[in-house]
């Protein structure tokens, strides 16, 4: 209906521009402040396009800056630190599940083996926790990494794997190795875009790029990084998006250690009564005059004390002025940067000074909702890893199992328990967990799960301690499970006193308590220190 606004422009100038003034309000009215073109937005310019699209323009520069703030940067560095310790930490503990006992101890034997760095790492330099830390630091750092399988004659096993930086993806290829197929960012997608295959550049030990780049199918690639968006094929750095509130906050706390380093320094004037006279002048002062007149080369020096000329007076120089306050703009910068990052301030600045134990265990609790999601990555790393490794245990015939390959999924089965945590208060945390059994909100599994052990083997180391501390004649089940009456013979079994009567007694099998045995009161010892 333009023609009608024309219309009524042309016949009244005055209606046209009150229905325009209106029409505009309405239309704010509708919107959002967000979505507003006034002069607050008017230079907030942005634009729809797809994550790769959006990505690959600033992506090689994010993760160059991320790297600079990487190698100098202790901001940058707790925060990656946090990451490293709390999703790797002392490492994961493999437990297959293969339906055989002792064949799932012999593969946990293996796996132990092949984990370290000789076997695992085909440049022999890291073992496989050492390369976990490092993939989660890269990903955090450079937005992801990736894990070659390669398969060597040397080792334990025909199977070693070989980490890989983005940048060693070869940008430049366009040419899909197999037909209707598409190569984006040094990696080959088929229709539904999966990776079918990846290029990566080659490397003279000078480190001059080779003309043809190696392919390696997907099926022996494990790209580790964050899909934040569906159109997104490619890494992002994880840091992203607090990269430039870091590098401020260091700039921020450089200029300040200036400054204070400035106002630190004393430094005075000499005031003159007499203005000194050049030497090449024609009343220069010669000899002796002019040392006593000149204060040249001379320092201020702890509990000094020298004399002035005559009349010459000192005016200490202090400057004026207080800056911002350092310690909170800090702090609210961290807590910021620990917030873009999903974890609380104390994780990211190791500042402990404020917390209580309720502040601390809620905020361990959400950062642990955070870590997990790099946990889960890292599970189905290790677990790919694991087949890789299980498959090439059984072709060199350090495994035998006769139907492998039949049951194949059934022998791969397997879980992983991840390193213990270490509580604030372990005595809330013991009976809260005592309560937890109890009241059937936990199983005994699930508590040794949490505790970084297997159920079963510590089963078997208890019950292996029960079976020994009975040989030995002790009553190490009532000690445990606190039991009035076994405490009381634990106490006469631990005394010292009268050693040969308990020996008799035991030897002519006497079913009698051995509180009738006469013991010795000063040396009759009970549990928990007190004297019988």
């Amino acid at each position: 209906m333009a023609w009608l606004e024309d219309v009524i422009a042309w016949a009244s100038p005055k209606t046209a521009y009150e229905r325009e003034a209106w029409r505009q309000g309405l239309e704010s009215l509708r919107g959002y402040d967000a979505g507003d073109g006034n002069r607050l937005n008017s230079g907030w310019r942005v634009a729809n396009e797809s994550a790769e699209m959006t990505d690959r323009v600033s992506r090689d520069t994010i993760r160059a800056r991320t790297r600079d703030l990487e190698r100098s940067s202790d901001i940058m560095n707790s925060v990656t630190s946090a990451f490293r310790r709390n999703v790797i930490g002392k490492g994961y503990t493999l437990h297959p599940m293969t339906g055989d006992q002792e064949l799932d101890k012999k593969v946990m034997k293996l796996w132990k083996k092949w984990c370290k760095k000789q076997n695992c790492d085909v440049t022999g330099t890291q073992n496989f926790n050492q390369m976990l830390r490092m993939a989660v630091q890269r990903k955090k750092v450079d937005g992801g990494i990736l894990f070659v399988k390669r398969y060597t004659p040397d080792g334990l096993l025909p199977f070693k794997i070989q980490t890989m930086e983005p940048d060693e993806l070869d940008v430049t290829r366009m040419t899909p190795k197999n037909k209707n197929n598409r190569v984006v960012g040094g990696i080959e997608y088929n229709s539904y875009n999966k990776p079918i295959g990846y290029f990566f550049r080659q490397y003279e030990i000078d480190g001059f790029t080779m003309a043809e780049p190696i392919y390696v199918e997907a099926k022996d690639v494990i790209f580790y990084f964050t899909k934040r968006r569906p159109s997104q094929i490619r890494e992002m750095s994880d840091m992203a998006h607090t990269t430039t509130r870091i590098r401020d906050t260091n700039e921020f706390m450089t200029a300040v250690s200036v400054k204070e380093r400035i106002l630190s320094c004393l430094a005075v004037f000499i005031k003159k009564v007499t203005p000194a006279v050049s030497q090449n002048g024609r009343e220069a002062i010669r000899g002796e005059d002019a040392k006593k007149k000149s204060y040249e080369g001379k320092m201020i020096t702890p509990g000094m004390i020298r004399e002035l000329n005559a009349g010459d007076e000192i005016q200490v120089v202090n400057p004026s002025g207080q800056a911002t306050d350092a310690e909170r703009y800090t702090k609210t910068q961290e807590r910021l940067i620990g917030a873009g990052n999903g974890i609380s301030y104390e994780a990211a600045s190791r500042d402990m000074s404020q917390s209580t134990y309720s502040s601390a265990r809620q905020g361990m609790i959400e950062d642990e909702m955070t870590y997990y999601e790099e946990v889960e990555w890292i599970m189905d790393i290790m677990s790919e890893v694991y087949e890789t490794f299980f498959i090439s245990a059984v072709l060199k015939g350090l495994i035998n199992i006769k139907d492998f390959w039949e049951s194949k999924e059934q022998y791969l089965e397997h879980e992983w328990i991840r390193p213990t945590k270490q509580w604030i208060d372990p005595l809330k945390e013991a009976n809260a967990t005592k309560i937890a059994l109890m009241s059937g909100q936990k199983t005994f599994p699930q508590v040794a799960a949490e505790n970084g052990n297997d159920w079963r083997k510590q089963l078997d180391e208890t019950a292996e301690a029960l079976k020994y501390a009975e040989e030995k004649g002790i009553d190490l089940g009532g000690m445990i499970y606190d039991k009035p009456e076994i405490q009381r013979k634990s106490r006469v079994m631990f005394s010292t006193g009268n050693l040969w009567q308990r020996i008799f007694a035991k030897w002519k099998g006497r079913k009698e308590s051995l509180n009738s045995v006469s013991l010795r009161k000063s040396h009759t010892i009970g549990i928990g220190g007190k004297k019988s």
